[in-house]
């Protein structure tokens, strides 16, 4: 599996795949097509179709839309959790990029949705999917009756024959899945998915690497948080809580970060460990697995962080891991034991599954491998990580990583900023600097 992983996530098969689709693109003499996938009731879609004007003004690009319905069963396991943290995170993406989101407080009827899935499909058929969305958008989420009297002239809705609006979503839906992907506000490029506003950093870097932005951009629209570059003086900072698995590789990538900010503000960070999705009956279908694997290596590659090389701890390896963070902090070195596990299996490829991989995980963190070789028989983690899971669903959240700062509680590596937010809010006039990329420092002795 690491060598096999090694290959797949490496950043150099991704340019050469990237460079074949342009040498095929420009043997074919085609434009730069972009798929854009839309789900009517994702507030994350109502996010995109306001900013696609402006997507289409800044780079040379055929945008081909297409209407979807929600995800599967089997890629949303928590699907009422899903839905309602992601109309409290568009609020707060919104509010940190200036944008439109004024939700209901809950979802949309579903005469509502069903006229504007008209609206937007028709919009599809007539080639007017980006100029009209964000405003069927914007009237499904603050105005839904204006949505009826809605037309491309300000007339009564346009008559689309329902047969028509169902065949293309199922046909959208299809391709959704048959490229590889299971969400809508997603964009598919020549090969590789973006998922919201959130990775379209990813995919404008790619067209200006191609040339294909218009004469004046450089910026990007919505580029990484930055992080702090140096430490700043909080009076009483507030804790953070670091909700995580050994299985995520999204945890393994954020968390040199969590303790650099913990270290940055002075804030504690408490580990809250909790057992994967799949070991606790959850289903994550392939395409769910391939992307996100893909996405965390280019977010890692944008971080400076290392992975790739990668031995999948599902099962006694998490188990395993899981049962010594207790120990490791009684010992004082519990930062040092979980970035050692996490970077071991996911940059070294190590099998903590064997005592020969835990034991040099163990070591090189300063835990005694005797004590903790005793601890592998308890069992009271066990309990821990139920309590933690139990406490981070009772904040609206089911996936890691996710965190919590006060009244600040949210889901994913991408929401950093937000914890940093939440933590600088204390003192506003700490002076604290950003920097894009901050050293990746891991208190082990890395083997080369």
């Amino acid at each position: 599996m690491p060598v096999i992983s090694q290959h797949l996530l490496a950043r150099e098969r991704l340019l050469k795949l990237r460079a074949r689709a342009e040498r095929e693109r420009l043997a074919g003499a085609r434009p730069h097509q972009v798929h854009y996938f839309h789900q009517v009731d994702d507030p994350y879609s109502a996010l995109v179709a306001g900013i696609l004007p402006q997507l289409i003004a800044r780079y040379d690009i055929d945008v081909v839309p297409h209407v979807v319905g929600p995800p599967p069963d089997s890629a949303a396991p928590e699907r009422e959790k899903l839905i309602a943290y992601s109309r409290k995170d568009a609020r707060l993406l919104a509010r940190h990029w200036n944008l439109v989101f004024d939700d209901l407080m809950g979802q949309p009827q579903d005469q509502s949705v069903e006229a504007a899935t008209r609206l937007l499909v028709a919009a599809v058929q007539d080639g007017t999917f980006i100029e009209a969305a964000g405003e069927i958008s914007t009237c499904l989420w603050s105005d839904p009756p204006s949505l009826f009297s809605m037309g491309r002239s300000g007339g009564p809705l346009r008559a689309v024959d329902p047969s028509a609006v169902s065949s293309h979503v199922a046909a959208s839906n299809a391709l959704r899945q048959q490229l590889g992907h299971y969400l809508g506000a997603t964009f598919f490029y020549a090969g590789e998915w973006y998922w919201g506003i959130d990775r379209l950093h990813h995919l404008e870097r790619r067209l200006q690497d191609l040339g294909a932005q218009r004469l004046g951009v450089q910026d990007l629209m919505f580029p990484p948080d930055a992080d702090l570059s140096g430490p700043v003086s909080l009076a009483s900072p507030l804790p953070i809580d670091f909700f995580f698995s050994f299985r995520s590789p999204y945890s393994a990538i954020v968390a040199p970060r969590v303790f650099e900010l913990g270290r940055r503000t002075g804030a504690p960070v408490r580990l809250r460990f909790v057992l994967p999705m799949v070991m606790r009956g959850l289903p994550v279908p392939r395409e769910k697995r391939t992307y996100i694997s893909l996405d965390a290596a280019r977010e890692a590659h944008a971080r400076g962080t290392p992975f790739g090389r990668l031995n999948d701890p599902v099962g006694r390896p998490t188990e395993r891991g899981l049962s010594l963070i207790p120990i490791a902090e009684q010992m004082g070195c519990a930062e040092a034991y979980v970035l050692s596990f996490m970077h071991g299996v996911r940059a070294e490829g190590i099998d903590a599954g064997s005592d020969r991989g835990l034991r040099r995980i163990v070591e090189r963190a300063g835990l005694s491998w005797d004590a903790a070789h005793r601890a592998l028989k308890e069992d009271a983690w066990r309990a821990t990580a139920e309590a933690n899971r139990k406490e981070m669903f009772d904040l609206g959240l089911w996936g890691v990583p996710s965190f919590r700062v006060g009244d600040t509680a949210v889901w994913g590596q991408d929401r950093l900023w937000a914890v940093q937010d939440a933590l600088l809010k204390q003192d506003p006039g700490c002076g604290a600097t950003l920097s894009l990329q901050t050293p990746i420092r891991y208190p082990f002795k890395e083997k080369r």
